[in-house]
């Protein structure tokens, strides 16, 4: 049984939309973020960083129980252990985890601080978020300059690193960022926003937050 605890969050959604690929059944519990509920300490006891999201897979018969965080390291978790969205070797493996490094890296926190400091610091804070700003535009750029040579981010084959970019371009607003200058990203994010798992993990997601 697979358990999910999660928000509307761009972290979050790459979860359902990994497991919807992967036509496996799960429950997702609502850990409302806009209200502090990462911070209580029934969340805790499962994620002491309090960030959603959180995997429980517990095995069907010997009640043995795996809890994961970290978003990446769920998505490596469940292609490994159903086999799917990520090569099984070679070098078309490494680049689904350059890809997926680089969004750890680089397209999370340019984007999670420039939205913080435009959006949610306490006080102005210019610099910060003119930094973090332009920063989020260089590896938007630096991915749209990739996918003039790739159908996805990895490649030519859909894997856990689409999903992981998808998180946070489908936030993008909060950032600040717009596609209108990035054609081949537009198109990226438009064939991976029509797939129907993702479409369906989505209005999970949304229906999970708006309850």
């Amino acid at each position: 049984m697979i358990e999910i605890y999660a928000y509307a969050t761009p972290n979050s959604v790459k979860v359902p939309i990994a497991l919807e690929e992967l036509g496996l059944g799960y429950t997702l519990h609502p850990v409302n973020v806009t209200q502090g509920a990462q911070k209580l300490e029934s969340f805790r006891a499962l994620n002491p960083n309090a960030k959603v999201p959180v995997l429980v897979d517990t095995h069907p018969t010997t009640g043995e129980r795996l809890v994961l965080s970290e978003s990446a390291a769920i998505l490596v978790y469940l292609a490994e252990r159903h086999e799917g969205l990520l090569p099984a070797s070679g070098p078309e493996r490494a680049r689904v985890f350059e890809q997926l490094f680089f969004h750890a890296s680089a397209v999370s926190p340019s984007f999670g601080n420039a939205g913080f400091f435009t959006k949610l610091a306490a006080e102005p804070q210019p610099l910060a978020q003119q930094r973090f700003t332009a920063e989020a535009e260089r590896v938007t750029a630096l991915l749209d300059g990739l996918l003039t040579e790739r159908t996805f981010v990895a490649g030519d084959e859909y894997s856990i690193a689409d999903i992981a970019n998808f998180g946070w371009f489908w936030r993008r607003a909060f950032a600040g960022i717009a596609l209108d200058a990035y054609p081949n990203l537009s198109r990226w994010f438009a064939s991976v926003e029509q797939r129907p798992a993702v479409q369906r993990a989505i209005a999970r997601v949304d229906a999970m937050a708006a309850a």
